[in-house]
């Protein structure tokens, strides 16, 4: 179903297309690479061994990890559609 001037399968291949943009994003993420550290590369408490086991070359603390994860990281949106309603958002 086509809406407005867009042709059919137009809004599949926006969706698919911001699908693969994100996948192709999360794959260049960095894997944590060498020995664990015993101690928090930043507050400098103890990481439980269980955690240095399950994740090979881990820097940071289960809590500085969470702040790291959850703090804004700001990112180009792209406007695929190029119509008027989607600028206005």
């Amino acid at each position: 179903m086509a809406g407005g001037w867009a042709r059919d399968g137009a809004v599949s291949e926006q969706i698919e297309a911001s699908i693969n943009d994100e996948l192709a994003r999360m794959k260049t993420r960095k894997a944590p690479v060498g020995e664990s550290l015993t101690h928090c590369a930043e507050c400098e408490e103890e990481i439980p061994e269980a955690r240095r086991k399950a994740i090979p070359g881990v820097k940071l603390c289960i809590d500085c990890m969470q702040e790291r994860d959850n703090a804004f990281k700001a990112r180009g949106g792209i406007n695929r559609r190029g119509s008027k309603d989607s600028q206005l958002k």
